[in-house]
């Protein structure tokens, strides 16, 4: 073999073992990153109240008896800020400096009163929620869909993304 040739066989191969090398170190960083981290942040729609007991009167007790839960299943903190929870009609609450620690809930009511770590309010004067038929949807501060929940007639249950929620009759769908 020439030495014109030799040079040229050791750079083809030595190209080769790069170019295997690079797609080897490549890939495997990116199959251990997708298990590694989740596309979205683990908050859930985890219980509906979209029937508040008693009397419908639109009073500020029976207003706060209608509620939407959300449940962050991390051990990290979530910023919720941006984040919309809305119905089918596109009535829209839009949480506003809300941080939503790890392993906890938060119920997001319809009604009047204070903001705590534990209860939120829409401040609305009306219901939100339709008794019949209605769907939670949860989307993050990019608009991006999280979680959704449906009631009524011909209506998917949680949305695919959990076991399902107690509701408003106590009982598990």
């Amino acid at each position: 073999m020439s030495t014109s040739a030799s040079v040229t066989a050791r750079r083809l191969t030595a190209t080769a073992l790069t170019a295997g090398a690079l797609v080897g170190a490549m890939a495997l960083p990116a199959s251990a990153s997708d298990h590694a981290r989740p596309n979205r942040p683990e908050v859930r729609i985890s219980a509906v109240q979209y029937d508040a007991p008693g009397r419908d009167d639109r009073s500020r007790s029976s207003l706060n008896r209608e509620w939407v839960e959300l449940t962050n299943t991390t051990r990290h903190t979530i910023n919720l800020d941006g984040w919309t929870l809305k119905n089918e009609d596109g009535r829209t609450y839009t949480f506003h400096h809300y941080r939503l620690e790890g392993r906890s809930t938060v119920r997001v009511h319809t009604g009047e009163g204070r903001d705590t770590r534990r209860d939120l309010f829409q401040d609305r004067n009306r219901e939100v929620w339709d008794n019949r038929s209605d769907t939670a949807t949860l989307r993050n501060d990019r608009g991006r869909f999280v979680d959704d929940e449906s009631w009524g007639r011909n209506r998917h249950h949680g949305g695919g993304h959990h076991d399902g929620n107690r509701h408003h009759d106590g009982n598990r769908h």
